[in-house]
């Protein structure tokens, strides 16, 4: 993915880029250079952004008993 620099230095992260690392407005992150000369993006916090699986993860709140479950698979309700 290419992308143009501003005549005051800026760049826009393309939205693939900001997906995959979780940058959200605000975010703050570091350019590194990494062994073979590449410069490399990197968030600064230390938290690996959640992945769509854990945003999911969860709990759906006090739910039933065993009793009453056991009620309603026998008809009982």
């Amino acid at each position: 993915m290419a992308t143009t620099v501003t005549a005051k230095g800026q760049v826009t992260i393309p939205k693939p880029v900001r997906d995959l690392l979780g940058i959200v407005p605000g975010t703050k992150v570091d350019f590194r250079r990494a062994a073979d000369g590449s410069v490399v993006l990197a968030r600064v916090d230390k938290e690996p952004p959640a992945s769509r699986f854990a945003k999911l993860r969860g709990h759906a709140g006090e739910g039933l008993t065993t009793d009453a479950i056991m009620a309603l698979t026998r008809g009982e309700a």
